[in-house]
């Protein structure tokens, strides 16, 4: 399996995937952050997911073979492992560990989004924007996220789905109950069981 994945390099910014791509490739993140957004004709941007390093997304767009339904956009200068398509159905149908693997992988994913959606409508914007914060800490989805990570206000508030100046204050409450401490261009998270108790509380 190894010898079929290839590894490229992309700077911070630059596109990995542009949306609407055919699914030739199962993408794991081995050092880096990258993000799934789309941006409307009017230029908006939303961003439905940060993709921290150690984690292997867009297998919904490889099982089903249908073109992808967003883009992917480094965030940070990012190392990306890419699986043939041929390779990951391969493994899919003749490694049992494998598929047992990416079942709990697709259930975590969905009991992700679910929780997500329950918080965007009934937490408040506190609530919402620490559990983007902490969803990036999920052990299942994203076992090897660093503490402290390289994301802007603005893209939080993004993933979060509320403004630079909502997410400011939020950081900024998040900060005075110490689950984290906010460096420049920088969040570092310094007690995750407090973001995870604020992001239930809604």
């Amino acid at each position: 399996m190894r010898k079929t994945i290839t590894v490229r390099s992309f700077t911070a910014g630059s596109t990995v995937f542009a949306r609407s791509a055919p699914p030739a490739h199962w993408a794991g993140v081995m050092e880096g952050m990258l993000k799934l957004d789309n941006i409307t004709e009017e230029g908006r941007v939303s961003t439905f997911a940060g993709v921290p390093s150690g984690a292997w997304f867009g297998e919904g767009s490889v099982l089903k073979d249908e073109p992808r339904p967003y883009a992917v956009t480094a965030l940070t200068d990012s190392v990306v492992a890419l699986l043939p398509r041929s390779e990951f159905l391969r493994l899919l149908h003749e490694s049992h560990p494998f598929a047992l693997w990416l079942i709990g992988q697709l259930n975590a994913r969905l009991a992700h989004y679910v929780a997500q959606v329950q918080t965007d409508r009934l937490g408040d914007t506190t609530a919402q924007v620490a559990y983007s914060l902490s969803g990036l800490f999920n052990d299942a989805l994203f076992p090897n996220t660093a503490r402290r990570i390289t994301l802007s206000q603005e893209e939080l508030g993004r993933l979060s789905g509320v403004s630079r100046q909502v997410t400011n204050r939020a950081l900024q409450e998040l900060q005075e109950r110490d689950a984290i401490r906010l460096g420049y261009g920088s969040i570092e998270v310094i007690d995750l069981k407090v973001l995870q108790a604020i992001a239930r509380e809604g």
